[in-house]
């Protein structure tokens, strides 16, 4: 709700394999659950932008690692100012104690983010976070094909081909709920990310 304006909203569950009981629960609570055939984390985003109905998309991990209740300073940006990708920053926000390895604080993040800036010139600061935001016409524009991790950085990256309007805003970070274990793979996950950046540079 915005100046006396109300909007309708829907909760959408791209599910493609958990073992847990996330659907039921997803379900129980009014939450619509595609159900995704191929594996992975780009996999499960692209379909469900695609059967998202809603002008402004907002994506996350749905481990309770993120506060969504911060993505409404998102929300704002592109409905309002009219930004096709809004990136959440955790190092600008709070990293609790132990929910991001040190080898992903001081090296994978870092040093995939300073590649990305150099290659690209985005002004971007945490080309990795799971907390996003974006206009949906923009984002079904893009030709968006990566199936794996690598898919969050090749949405930042085909959006500044197309001079799309970017930004960032601070968001916090939890660790993982109890006896999870997560899914990213770091060395293969990060090599994968490298290896995408590297094909697609125009300079370089």
């Amino acid at each position: 709700r915005n100046a006396g304006r109300s909007f309708t909203y829907e909760i959408l569950i791209a599910d493609n394999g958990s073992l847990d009981q996330s659907v039921e629960i997803a379900e129980r609570l009014g939450a619509r659950v595609v159900n995704v055939k191929e594996r992975g984390y780009g996999a499960a985003l692209i379909v469900g932008i695609r059967e998202a109905k809603g002008d402004c998309i907002v994506v996350g991990d749905s481990d309770s690692t993120y506060n969504f209740l911060q993505s409404f300073d998102m929300i704002q940006l592109v409905l309002y100012q009219k930004y096709d990708v809004v990136m959440g920053n955790r190092f600008r926000g709070n990293i609790q104690k132990n929910a991001m390895p040190a080898l992903h604080y001081y090296l994978g993040n870092p040093v995939l983010t300073f590649i990305g800036k150099i290659f690209f010139g985005i002004p971007i600061n945490d080309f990795h976070c799971g907390l996003r935001a974006f206009n949906r016409k923009s984002i079904l524009n893009l030709p968006l094909n990566c199936k794996g991790m690598e898919f969050a950085t090749e949405l930042i990256v085909k959006a500044s081909f197309y001079n799309y309007l970017i930004c960032e805003v601070p968001v916090d970070l939890r660790k993982n709920p109890p006896n999870r274990k997560p899914h990213l793979r770091s060395w293969s996950d990060g090599w994968r990310h490298l290896k995408f950046m590297m094909a697609l540079s125009p300079k370089y």
